[in-house]
């Protein structure tokens, strides 16, 4: 009797996890690496969604079956946001280390937020566009952290 309740407990359970549903939430990182301190540098979470499919259109080539994707780019706009000062990479004097641990600290204190509202880091993924050359002056090192939790 013991083992037949332990059974139908464990199936239980076992269904609750299989139809949680996940929500996912990007948060995103921007420093920048522009020379002498002149960029910016920031932690950027949306406030508020958008549906893809609003935006999307179906291309095949075949001219009579296309329809242009006539969406206004202001509508994608999300205007509400939070956002959370960084410290940029350089200032005049060069490469600040004591910046890049200051922004290591906050980017630290969000996770670590986002892990006690219940959200999970799942993935992580950055890119660097550098200063292409003399006279460029820009660039950003933008990191993408995913997280995701059981709705």
């Amino acid at each position: 009797m013991k083992k037949l309740v332990l059974i139908i407990a464990l199936l239980f359970i076992s269904f609750i996890d299989s139809n949680a549903q996940v929500e996912y939430k990007v948060i995103t990182s921007v420093e920048s690496i522009v020379p002498n301190g002149l960029g910016r540098s920031r932690i950027v979470s949306a406030s508020e969604d958008r549906d893809y499919k609003e935006f999307t259109s179906q291309r095949s080539g075949d001219k009579k079956e296309d329809k242009r994707n006539k969406s206004d780019r202001s509508e994608i706009r999300v205007k509400n946001f939070e956002e959370t000062k960084l410290l940029n990479f350089y200032n005049l004097g060069g490469i600040r280390f004591q910046n890049i641990a200051a922004n290591d600290a906050v980017i630290t204190s969000k996770i670590n937020t986002m892990i006690e509202e219940g959200w999970e880091l799942a993935f992580v993924t950055s890119a660097v566009e550098s200063e292409g050359g003399k006279g460029d002056g820009k660039g950003i090192f933008i990191t993408r952290y995913i997280f995701k939790r059981n709705k």
